[in-house]
């Protein structure tokens, strides 16, 4: 491809509106453009890499006996309904009208509409297990989009389906494709973990997030420092043992507290660590309101709180009913006194606890040596707290600590979560009916472009691994008005071509300096550079990766660059 017929804008500066490195780059170097917020156009040599990325997924997947298929992306709300999501997914789920007032929603992911296909076409247990996936813009309304392609609110997404006629089918057919997702990730040279996560709003249970480590990721991982146990943060549970307090209970006492209102402020005020005080906070689960109560050093993990009651959905409590039910602002809630219609849940540690402060449900009033069960009840202990740094690891080994990571992919077993409720049934070898087994596996093709330039970057540009780089060489012609430096540019291009190398001829007519740093922003794994030894067929050649150059006579270089993408 000669690059003075490409179509690639570059920028010497960053986008005022790009915080990491790979929005700032992709912009800069002409791969992505945005159009509206968290909304992306893929420029040529960007539609390149993205195709690349593509094509490792769709490789994974087929070796497993997964089929490629497509599937609409406007979704009737009829399915959604039939699950139940229409009203659970959340406002992420961009919805719309046609003109018969007909309600759609643009998919987000696809589990109703494949669902709907297969109970349709699939009708015994000859024709499973079955794997089918597509490779589709996905779309979802995100309160904040940021951070480029790491969260937009339209993106490519691989997304895969299995029917299985039983739990041990589905759990060989999850194995296949987490061996896959590892394949991929491992393809694309990234630094990743696979991690155990929460469902969410797609259902079902058992479920791993893949994650590329990150300082820009949004996501917390707590890992063992000696074992290979990694976990989202709200899905890692608490192993640690709290021995009961010695200390006689006192009696329990409402003191005046004038404007405090945060753990700390409370802790300061009585001369306290934070872990002698209790955190009260009012959840609505589904239509029941639920206080949570800590250490105060602790945080409630809402995820647990929604396992803890089968819940569909979780969050905290308005402040007009945080007044309604409890009688006081957030800052002064505490779990004596609480109302009937309230149930009260504490996280473990709690239980161990004896005189300690908490909210008087009176805004600028605590009270102190409240000690539990002898002063307020509580109807479940469990655990309902994030891990923190330090904490044992829930596999026994080690200690844990914390990474940032971007999710890059997501496996779920999905059970009958979908065909239950879509009545998607076979008839076993028995000639009876029985409930499909699924699962959905999700890879964010478009995120994961950019992941990888958040692991592979220095202060030029990016620095692509091999096997997805938009062009194997980037050929520089340093002066195309010299005859023989353009003949022998012309030539190699040409040989290069012919030797099924993937080119980008640089043939502008810019100066030197302009050509080496877009070459460098590019980030093509290869530099050719024909200059002044071209009279003697003499051309250097440069890694971008490590910067290193070696001087090579153009009759070698195709030979070169086959066998250094072979090494």
């Amino acid at each position: 491809m000669r690059q003075s017929h490409m179509f690639i804008p570059t920028l010497k500066e960053n986008p005022a509106d790009a915080d990491i490195k790979s929005h700032q780059l992709l912009v800069r170097a002409g791969y992505i453009r945005q159009i509206a917020s968290g909304i992306y156009s893929f420029l040529p040599i960007g539609q390149r890499v993205l195709r690349k990325v593509e094509n490792i997924v769709r490789e994974e997947m087929e070796k497993i006996g997964a089929h490629e298929m497509a599937m609409p992306a406007l979704e009737p709300s009829e399915l959604w309904k039939e699950t139940g999501r229409w009203s659970t997914f959340g406002s992420e789920l961009m919805r719309l009208n046609d003109r018969h007032n007909r309600e759609f929603a643009l998919g987000a992911t696809h589990e109703e509409v494949i669902t709907s296909l297969v109970r349709h076409e699939v009708k015994s247990y000859k024709q499973l297990p079955l794997t089918v996936f597509q490779i589709q813009n996905k779309f979802r309304d995100e309160a904040r989009p940021r951070f480029g392609l790491l969260r937009g609110r339209e993106f490519l997404m691989k997304d895969a389906y299995s029917f299985n006629e039983s739990y041990e089918s589905l759990d060989e057919t999850y194995e296949k494709m987490f061996q896959a997702y590892s394949n991929v990730f491992s393809r694309l040279g990234l630094n990743f973990r696979a991690v155990i996560a929460d469902s969410g709003a797609m259902g079902g249970k058992d479920t791993h997030e893949f994650m590329v480590l990150s300082e820009v990721g949004e996501d917390v991982i707590a890992y063992s420092d000696t074992s290979r146990y990694a976990a989202n943060i709200e899905m890692a549970p608490v192993t640690a043992v709290y021995e009961k307090s010695a200390e006689a209970p006192i009696d329990m006492e409402k003191v005046e507290t004038p404007g405090c209102k945060t753990m700390q402020e409370v802790a300061d005020f009585f001369g306290h660590q934070l872990e002698e005080g209790l955190k009260a906070i009012l959840f609505k689960v589904d239509e029941q309101f639920v206080l949570a109560v800590t250490r105060g050093d602790h945080e409630v993990n809402d995820v647990k709180l929604k396992n803890l009651y089968d819940a569909g959905v979780v969050e905290l409590a308005s402040a007009e009913d945080t007044k309604r039910l409890m009688g006081a602002g957030f800052g002064s809630l505490g779990p004596v006194g609480v109302p009937e219609d309230v149930d009260v849940v504490a996280d473990a540690a709690v239980e161990a606890l004896v005189n300690v402060t908490c909210g008087a449900n009176e805004d600028g009033y605590h009270y102190k040596n409240a000690t539990p069960e002898k002063d307020f009840h509580v109807s479940r202990y469990a655990d309902l707290r994030f891990i923190q740094e330090g904490d044992p690891s829930p596999d026994g080994e080690g200690v844990i600590q914390f990474a940032r990571g971007i999710e890059v992919g997501h496996v779920f077993k999905l059970g009958e979560f979908y065909s239950q409720r879509m009545n998607a049934t076979f008839l076993n070898d028995q000639g009876k009916a029985e409930t499909m087994i699924m699962g959905s596996y999700g890879i964010g093709v478009s995120r994961t472009l950019a992941a990888v330039v958040e692991q592979y970057n220095d202060d030029r540009g990016i620095t692509w691994p091999a096997n997805v780089a938009p062009f194997q060489v980037h050929l520089l012609s340093m002066n195309p008005k010299k005859e023989e430096q353009k003949e022998l540019a012309d030539q190699l291009y040409d040989q290069l071509l012919e030797s099924g190398i993937e080119v980008l001829y640089d043939d502008r007519k810019e100066r030197a300096g302009v050509k080496f740093a877009d070459s460098d922003l590019f980030g093509i794994p290869v530099r050719v550079t024909v200059g002044k030894q071209a009279g003697e067929g003499i051309v250097e050649v440069k890694e971008r990766a490590t910067g290193e150059q070696k001087e090579l006579s153009a009759s070698e270089i195709a030979d070169y660059i086959k066998n250094w993408y072979k090494a």
